[in-house]
């Protein structure tokens, strides 16, 4: 039993809405696009092992190592070009 909670989404619905965000830009050069933009899935868990467990649970299908970034954070991301997917566990004390 595992003892974290991954705040995931709709994968369909969230697919389809970056595909339509990619037809707008396309149709509408005019609009800024920013230098670099992060999609974050976040991780729940009190204790810091299951925090880190979680992590790599999301970070193994991406192919990237989980970093301990101190805190109590644990943090994994692949870049595809200027856009990063990553995964973030947050101690219980920093959420709200």
């Amino acid at each position: 039993m595992c003892n974290h909670v991954i705040r995931s989404g709709d994968r369909i619905a969230f697919l389809a809405g970056l595909r339509e965000l990619v037809d707008f830009l396309t149709a509408n050069p005019a609009v800024v696009v920013p230098r670099h933009a992060s999609v974050i899935v976040l991780v729940d868990a009190a204790d810091p092992a299951a925090r880190r467990a979680g992590v790599e649970s999301v970070a193994a299908p991406l192919g990237v190592p989980t970093e301990d970034i101190g805190r109590g954070y644990f943090d994994a991301r692949r870049d595809f070009g200027p856009v990063s997917f990553g995964v973030v566990g947050v101690p219980p004390e920093e959420r709200q």
